[in-house]
C-alpha cells in the first residue's frame, strides 16, 4: 500500500503561483510514476502532469503546459506541482496519484489517490 497526502493549495489571484506537494509513504518503492489530477466542480477529473519516480521524465496536459512544472524529490518521497500564471479555469481539487504498472498509460490506470486540495483562482 502507498499513502499520499497532498498539501498547498488555496486561494489565489489570477496570475499568481501555488507550489503543491504530494507526501507518498507506505511501500514507496513499487511506485513507478506520480501523477497529478484535478478535478473542477461538475467536470470529470483530468490528467495534470506525471512524473518517473526514476529517471524523473515528465508529461503534460496540453492546457497546463509552459505554466506549470512537475517534480519530485526521491529521498523525501515527495512530488511537487509548481504551478505558475494561474488562471480561474485551473480552479479545480487537485489530487496526487501513485501509478506501480510501467506498462500504464501516463495519464491512467493509477492505484492509489490522495484526498485532494482544493486550488481556487479568483479574478
Amino acid at each position: 500500500q502507498v499513502q499520499l497526502v497532498e498539501s498547498g493549495g488555496g486561494l489565489v489571484q489570477a496570475g499568481a503561483s501555488l507550489r503543491l506537494s504530494c507526501a507518498a509513504s507506505g511501500r514507496t518503492i513499487s511506485v513507478y510514476r506520480m501523477g497529478w489530477f484535478r478535478q473542477a466542480p461538475g467536470k470529470e477529473r483530468e490528467f495534470v502532469a506525471a512524473i518517473r519516480w526514476s529517471g524523473g521524465s515528465t508529461a503534460y496536459a496540453d492546457s497546463v503546459k509552459g505554466r506549470f512544472t512537475i517534480s519530485r524529490d526521491n529521498a523525501k518521497n515527495t512530488v511537487y506541482l509548481q504551478m505558475n500564471s494561474l488562471k480561474r479555469e485551473d480552479t479545480a481539487a487537485y489530487y496526487c496519484a501513485a501509478q506501480t504498472s510501467s506498462s500504464s498509460m501516463w495519464y491512467t490506470n493509477y492505484d492509489y489517490w490522495g484526498q485532494g486540495t482544493q486550488v481556487t483562482v479568483s479574478s
